[in-house]
């Protein structure tokens, strides 16, 4: 055994403190996951990169808020996603199951309710909505039981649901367009009417920030009580900052962007005021589609996280054996993932329908696409039990972000389409990469 001199362990630990921290174990430090901040840093390149190639025209308050808006429907659907993919199952029917709900939504608004309680009738958006969410639970757990009950792979079954509600979606209008839509019910989709304003934005980001705070403390608390490790004091605080930051600068950025002065005069005209002769900046604040969207992933959150039924279906996709011995009924349990995930897809349904305020049959295509890439770009692995609802709603909108952008630059459809499936197999690669390194 070799001696130690004289002061010989107090220079050693003097260098292990005095030498320098790798990226790594800074990240290990503030307890931060690789995977999302590549993301982040991914979907700042790509906003940056297109920003500088349109001119300066993709960073603009405008185009964010469009951004936010076109991103809400698949961030929406992607988080059901990720619990289905979690079980190591996919459904390729989300873009047919839109269609055919959509198309149900609409002709209850446009041909079936208004002869039975009048068109423009209070409850004619609630009526059409809550049969959306009906129908698309009973589709969804209906393909769920073939795969839990009878033993289809969910390939197989979600495949021939993306041809049959496609097909049946088709076959209720005669491929008609269906509109329009409640004037209510239009507001689910954003536009002009569908915003909260800027003041009520400013509120929603001031309790957002303070949600982030309780939550920071409130798991720092749980943490200590149950003694594990947490963080050190600076490193909450700095990713408290930070966090609290971006809401509120993407808040006061976002409300950046006015009402055109038509609008902003018709506005003033319905209210019987006089409008001002200069003009007046009235800003959009958050749509209402965003605000869905944002409700849906905190739900899927304290459901994924908080709830037996989220715990489960984690512990179905990291060992469905075990899971079963463990006296978890795994195939019920498959049914419910996939009638929720019917659940989100009608709520995705009605901000497209809203938005484009008429169904056409043709509606939904390649969004099952976007709902699995924005699922897997986000961490959820295709191997099962893995994977994060935020990050799938961050994978949409990197997807949205790459669509929006190549659109702004002109880019033709197939090499869009070209994009998309290479950013899919990248993602994928990724997740190989990852799974190989933690075995």
């Amino acid at each position: 055994m070799t001696d130690v001199p004289p002061g010989g362990a107090e220079q050693i630990e003097e260098a292990v403190e005095t030498e320098p921290r790798s990226f790594a174990s800074l990240l290990r430090t503030l307890d931060i996951d690789s995977r999302l901040l590549g993301m982040i840093a991914a979907l700042l390149v790509i906003w940056i990169g297109i920003h500088i190639m349109s001119g300066g025209t993709f960073l603009t308050p405008r185009n964010l808020w469009n951004l936010s808006v076109q991103t809400a429907a698949v961030a929406v659907m992607a988080t059901g996603m990720v619990l289905i993919i979690v079980t190591r199952n996919i459904d390729l029917s989300v873009g047919s199951m839109l269609a055919v709900i959509g198309m149900a939504m609409a002709l209850l608004q446009a041909e079936i309710l208004p002869d039975i309680i009048g068109f423009g009738h209070p409850l004619m958006w609630v009526i059409a909505v809550a049969a959306g969410i009906i129908l698309g639970a009973f589709i969804g757990g209906f393909q769920g039981f073939i795969v839990a009950y009878v033993g289809v792979p969910s390939f197989i079954v979600t495949l021939g649901g993306l041809l049959v509600w496609r097909g049946v979606a088709w076959w209720m209008a005669s491929g008609r367009t269906i509109a329009p839509m409640d004037e209510t019910y239009q507001l689910l989709g954003g536009g002009a009417r569908g915003n909260i304003g800027g003041g009520w934005s400013w509120i929603v980001g001031i309790l957002a920030s303070i949600g982030i705070i309780w939550m920071m403390i409130n798991r720092r608390r749980t943490r200590l009580n149950f003694g594990f490790n947490v963080r050190p004091v600076w490193a909450d605080a700095l990713i408290g900052a930070i966090s609290v930051g971006v809401v509120l600068g993407g808040i006061a950025y976002l409300n950046r962007y006015y009402l055109p002065e038509l609008l902003a005069r018709a506005r003033f005209e319905d209210a019987g005021q006089v409008y001002p002769e200069g003009g007046v900046n009235i800003s959009q604040g958050l749509a209402v589609p965003v605000l869905i969207a944002i409700g849906v992933t905190l739900a899927m959150t304290f459901i994924s996280t908080r709830v037996s039924f989220g715990r489960y279906v984690f512990a179905i996709g990291g060992n469905p054996e075990a899971a079963e011995l463990g006296g978890i009924k795994t195939r019920w349990t498959i049914v419910k993932t996939f009638a929720l995930m019917g659940v989100l897809v009608a709520i995705g349904a009605a901000i497209q329908t809203a938005r484009l305020n008429a169904a056409v049959s043709g509606l939904g295509q390649l969004t099952e696409l976007y709902v699995i890439a924005a699922a897997v770009i986000g961490g959820t692995s295709l191997a099962g039990g893995v994977g994060t609802i935020p990050g799938a709603v961050l994978g949409a909108l990197v997807m949205q972000s790459l669509q929006s952008g190549m659109v702004l630059l002109g880019v033709d459809a197939p090499l869009q389409d070209i994009v998309v499936g290479v950013v899919l197999v990248i993602a994928v690669a990724i997740d190989s990469f990852y799974r190989k390194r933690s075995v």
